[in-house]
């Protein structure tokens, strides 16, 4: 394995690999590696012959209120890891290399990344895309890795990936939970005890919507509100949004039939969690 930090060592990397007509799988990370990310790579490793993993804290996406400065950046346990799952390249470049002196072209998917994280995230989805975007360029995956738990982000990038004709395939993966059910996520480190004993709440949330709606209560704003009331015994928790989605566009289902996506956000204190899950009627 070859921890690479030059945007054109990478690329060199991999114009040969392309040349000897070797498949390449993407994992984009921002490192913290858990679980969730190892069964992203595997699934590269499964499907490909050569596997990227990228590490790179992306400033762009964040808020100026947000946790850049104490997002965790374990790099040393990070290689470890993806050295232990068979990753051929880690790409892990610095901030200058990324984003150079003069740097303004940002890649936005508007509608897809409106609503919500988008509606409480202003900005964050055009880094997202701007720097996957730049990603895409500089290591030319044939299939890229998302986990189900971003389902908005690996939407949008997905969208960018048709809209801007890359030849590639984007593959959404299922999220991975704890044993009780908590998604795995970097930030799930912040959380204190009483934290993280309220976050399980989120998924018991998902699952009692799921039930509702599975007994014949197609009422969104009846399954949203009985999920909201649910989640009021956890103490550190304060809810930001709950919504059923229509799985392709993100728009509020108005009909529940198919497929939808029951998605939402929540503090656990300081700490901002996502979860979802797709549910069929």
């Amino acid at each position: 394995m070859k921890v690479v930090r030059s945007p054109k060592q990478i690329q060199e990397i991999v114009r040969k690999i392309k040349k000897q007509g070797r498949s390449i799988g993407f994992v984009p990370t921002m490192g913290a590696l858990h679980p969730g990310h190892l069964s992203l790579i595997r699934g590269a490793r499964k499907d490909n012959q050569a596997v990227f993993v990228s590490i790179f804290v992306n400033p762009i996406q964040f808020g100026p209120r947000e946790d850049l400065s104490k997002y965790p950046r374990p790099i040393k346990k990070d290689i470890a890891l993806c050295n232990k799952e068979g990753v051929d390249f880690i790409f892990y470049p610095s901030f200058k290399s990324m984003y150079p002196d003069g740097f303004d072209t940002y890649v936005n998917v508007p509608g897809l990344t409106e609503g919500l994280c988008g509606k409480f995230r202003p900005g964050h989805f055009k880094g997202v895309t701007t720097v996957v975007n730049k990603l895409f360029n500089l290591i030319q995956p044939d299939i890229a890795y998302f986990g189900q738990k971003d389902y908005q982000q690996a939407l949008a990038v997905k969208k960018m990936a048709e809209d801007l004709s890359m030849p590639l395939a984007v593959k959404v993966a299922p999220t991975i939970r704890e044993k009780d059910g908590l998604a795995m996520s970097s930030r799930n480190k912040y959380l204190n005890p009483s934290e993280r004993k309220d976050a399980v709440l989120l998924y018991r949330g998902l699952k009692l919507a799921r039930n509702l709606i599975n007994k014949g209560n197609h009422n969104c704003v009846s399954v949203i509100n009985s999920v909201r009331k649910f989640l009021k015994q956890g103490r550190t928790i304060s809810v930001q949004y709950i919504s059923i989605v229509d799985l392709k566009n993100i728009e509020p289902a108005l009909i529940l039939k198919g497929k939808v996506l029951i998605a939402l956000a929540v503090y656990a204190g300081k700490t901002r969690l996502i979860d979802n899950i797709i549910v069929k009627i």
